[in-house]
């Protein structure tokens, strides 16, 4: 046996680890995943990165000609209508801006509800095209419902337009009983409602509340990337068009409607975007369809809420809260924008900041589309930290959130997950 060999001084030197030698190059070893929280972009479905990313065929072709076709079809069925429905290579914002277009002529009133940023949105667009614009105003945070269109619809008024969800305060508006109050004032009036994170979150019934515009977009609950919008348009709308003098071009509808009829659009379409939506829609109709796309959402926006109370927080505003996300304040004295950065600096998680006047006032995290109930208890855990490490949160209480949505989910659980596990072997 070779004798043990000490070195100078008698003692033997510490071994090093491995993981001692390169923390230093690293400065962590803590492993983050950025994960998206945000209303939009939002999570991707794994299928429609694939077929989009698989997509190389010509646009003129029959075999992409089929794709289009189908993916049309997969549209009407998952908004439930039977009117057009047309897809722009555009933000949604590019279907909001075909909307105004096609709907009104210069000089036309039009009356627009806001409490937000995007219900300033339609303001702008409605200026830009030459409306007589009437806008009814509440404070961010707060809902429309049909008590506030008193006396401000006449027989004169051409459109109103207003958000499903206004995805800036986390709050959603009374689109069937808006939509009602503004026929019974005016039969003719064209309603242009922005469903670009209402589709898929909240109830929606386009032809049963007589809408005429209703519009999407691809980076919300249909889990996919941004840069494709479509939209919904109503007979009534169709003969509006045909009647406006704005002229349009590259959203000239009334040509997108002829091309997109034959499997085609007037100019080069989203080609990958058209194809990841096909998968994207293929796979909502197979697991539910849009009713359970919007449970999903509702639940888990429900949870958010419940955490956020069990943790000494408050939702933003006092409008009726949406499914899509949840707006929440920060503790006071705190930015929000403190929170926003911890969390992505800590865990890899990115949520959103407030817009406009509400930047570090609240922040706003996502239920839309492709997350589940262990995403959102993921989330409120990483919350909690970031509440303790910033000194807003008492250690003892971590957990507490969780625990607050765990009960939720427990209240909705699946069918599925009723059974206790096991039970099934067990008989």
């Amino acid at each position: 046996m070779r004798p043990h060999r000490f070195p100078p001084g008698g003692r033997r030197r510490p071994r090093r680890s491995l993981l001692f030698l390169i923390l230093p190059l690293f400065g962590s070893f803590f492993m983050r995943k950025e994960r998206l929280f945000t209303p939009g972009p939002t999570a991707l479905l794994p299928a429609a990165q694939a077929a989009m990313a698989a997509m190389g065929l010509h646009h003129r072709t029959a075999e992409f000609r089929q794709i289009f076709s189908a993916t049309r079809g997969l549209l009407q069925e998952f908004l439930g209508t039977q009117n057009d429905v047309l897809m722009l290579a555009s933000s949604g914002t590019g279907a909001m801006e075909a909307a105004m277009a096609n709907a009104i002529s210069p000089g036309n009133p039009v009356v627009v509800l806001s409490a937000g940023k995007f219900g300033e949105r339609w303001e702008q667009l409605a200026k830009a095209f030459g409306a007589r614009l009437d806008t009814v105003r509440k404070p961010y945070g707060e809902s429309f419902a049909a008590a506030d269109l008193q006396g401000k619809v006449t027989k004169d008024t051409v459109a109103l337009a207003f958000q499903a969800t206004e995805s800036s305060t986390g709050i959603r508006h009374d689109v069937e009983g808006l939509a009602q109050a503004a026929r019974r004032a005016n039969p003719n009036i064209l309603i242009l409602v922005d469903a670009i994170t209402g589709i898929g979150t909240s109830p929606i019934e386009i032809e049963a509340w007589d809408l005429d515009y209703v519009i999407g977009g691809s980076q919300k609950a249909v889990m996919m990337q941004p840069g494709l919008a479509y939209l919904s348009v109503s007979p009534r709308a169709w003969k509006a068009a045909e009647a406006s003098t704005t002229p349009p071009y590259y959203f000239d509808l009334r040509r997108e409607r002829k091309s997109q009829a034959q499997g085609e659009t007037a100019c080069t379409p989203a080609t990958g975007l058209i194809a990841a939506l096909q998968a994207a829609l293929q796979f909502i109709a197979a697991n539910g369809g849009r009713r359970a796309l919007v449970a999903n959402a509702e639940m888990l926006a429900e949870a958010t809420r419940a955490a956020a109370e069990a943790l000494g927080l408050k939702r933003f505003g006092s409008g009726q809260p949406a499914g899509a996300l949840t707006a929440i304040q920060s503790p006071a004295g705190m930015d929000s924008g403190e929170i926003v950065k911890a969390m992505r600096r800590d865990f890899g998680s990115v949520i959103a900041n407030g817009q406009g006047s509400m930047k570090g006032q609240l922040f706003r995290v996502a239920h839309l589309g492709y997350y589940d109930a262990a995403d959102t208890f993921s989330l409120i855990a990483q919350l909690e930290l970031v509440l303790a490490q910033a000194g807003r949160l008492e250690r003892g209480r971590l957990g507490s959130g969780v625990r607050a949505a765990q009960e939720v989910w427990l209240q909705h659980r699946p069918a599925a997950a009723a059974e206790p596990v096991g039970a099934a072997q067990a008989r």
